[in-house]
């Protein structure tokens, strides 16, 4: 007998009309870790598998009555889980095609069968029928798992969702804060580049306008936008060098300059990108500032690139420079004029400009005078007395002494209207402000 709380036995039911079969077969199996039933007829067969739990039936397939195909076919409908054997003849073809149609049966040993053979066969279906239990028993566990598993997922896309719009929003308030962040640096350009002003006469206060010619040039050419700032900072910045000359340095041409001077004003490049390394956002525009007097032919200062080696920003500030830097007589002993300086640059195209860059630079300054450079189509002018609150700058207002008086993009207010009016009157000057037409206000 089992002990309390021990597996049961494994139950076999045996079923022949022979007493003899029955005989060898449970010689066979005596050793074996099961309860064996028997019955000699498929009647009485049916009658113990309705008192007791049978795990496997083995049946003989020729018995009189009820033969073994029909009895298994019994079995499979009412017993589903009771696994099924037929032992066979070697006459019996209809009945094992009948226990297989209809019975199901595991499989079918001919007699007389070989011990081992029917061992091994009765262990596989055991086994057989242990994985199957295991499935039925492990298949709610499956769903309910499957389920919960849909349920977390559905969740978690959810949240995935919900982070994904939070960084969304995230990044474009980062964008937003970069870009106003930016716009404070252009602001302090503008600052740093009137610093420089005040220290250079009125001829020969270059910044603005080599600002406004770079910006023209960028937008006809349509470059890309953070080339297009760059540049803007570095026109606005490339003298910022020259802060640490003394007066007469800086009144005089490059070309007239001793030996001595001449070392200090190739050094105001280096000087400049030194001046804004501790400013994150204008790194780019300081590179630019570097190399804006690099030549074409490597003869340039301070690191005698050549070609291509030269950034492109360079390249075209040091056209915008020698442009406007030419008519005010800052480079050579006297002021050039346009068309001279313009013949002045084609001439030298090749040694000092890059060649195809320098060709469509003067091509766009002959089609283009510094004056229709400053106009755009989305702004109108105005005098002081037109303004009114709510209006923006469509470009930045300097006095005439080079003062930055209010920078591109202010909104005016009432106090600013009366302050600029009342600047206007104790100078006795005349401004003409650019003024962003609503259209071009709503669209930015």
């Amino acid at each position: 007998m089992n002990q309390e709380g021990s597996q049961p036995l494994t139950t076999i039911l045996l079923v022949d009309d022979e007493e003899n079969i029955l005989r060898s077969l449970r010689r066979v199996l005596r050793n074996q870790p099961y309860r064996l039933l028997v019955a000699n007829g498929g009647d009485a067969a049916l009658a113990l598998l309705e008192q007791e739990r049978v795990d496997l039936v083995i049946s003989d397939a020729r018995m009189p009555g009820m033969d073994g195909a029909t009895l298994l076919a019994q079995v499979q409908q009412r017993w589903p889980y009771c696994m099924r054997i037929l032992l066979t003849g070697y006459a019996d073809v209809s009945s094992i095609i009948n226990a297989i149609n209809h019975g199901q049966i595991y499989r079918y040993i001919s007699k007389p069968w070989d011990d081992e053979e029917l061992m091994l066969s009765i262990r596989q279906a055991l086994a057989f029928q242990d994985s199957q239990r295991d499935r039925l028993r492990l298949e709610p566990l499956f769903r309910e798992q499957t389920q919960l598993l849909q349920e977390r997922n559905a969740g978690l896309e959810q949240r995935v969702e919900l982070q994904a719009a939070e960084l969304a929003q995230a990044a474009d308030m980062l964008d937003r804060a970069y870009a106003e962040l930016r716009k404070s640096y252009v602001t302090a350009t503008e600052v740093f580049a009137n610093l420089v002003n005040l220290r250079l006469s009125k001829e020969t206060q270059t910044n603005a306008e080599v600002a406004v010619l770079v910006k023209a040039y960028s937008e006809q050419q349509g470059l890309e936008g953070g080339l297009a700032s760059d540049l803007s900072m570095a026109a606005a910045l490339y003298n910022i060098g020259k802060l640490t000359w003394d007066d007469s340095l800086l009144s005089t041409p490059s070309e007239l300059l001793s030996q001595e001077s001449s070392t200090r004003y190739r050094h105001y490049p280096v000087m400049g990108e030194n001046l804004l390394m501790a400013l994150e956002p204008v790194q780019e525009a300081a590179r630019l500032i570097r190399h804006h007097q690099e030549r074409w032919d490597g003869k340039g200062f301070p690191d005698s690139l050549e070609g291509s080696d030269i950034p492109f920003g360079s390249r075209l500030l040091r056209l915008a420079v020698d442009f406007v830097e030419l008519q005010e007589g800052m480079l050579l002993d006297r002021r050039l004029s346009r068309d001279e300086a313009l013949l002045f640059m084609r001439t030298h195209s090749g040694r000092l400009y890059d060649p195809e860059l320098c060709a469509r630079f003067i091509d766009f300054c002959t089609s283009m005078t510094l004056d229709s450079a400053f106009a755009d189509a989305t702004a109108i002018a105005l005098d002081t007395r037109r303004l009114e609150p709510g209006m923006v700058l469509a470009r930045s207002l300097w006095a005439e002494s080079g003062v930055l008086l209010l920078d591109e993009g202010k909104h005016l207010s009432c106090s600013l209207i009366d302050k600029l009016t009342a600047y206007e009157a104790s100078e006795g000057a005349h401004y003409t402000l650019y003024i962003r037409l609503p259209s071009a206000t709503a669209a930015t």
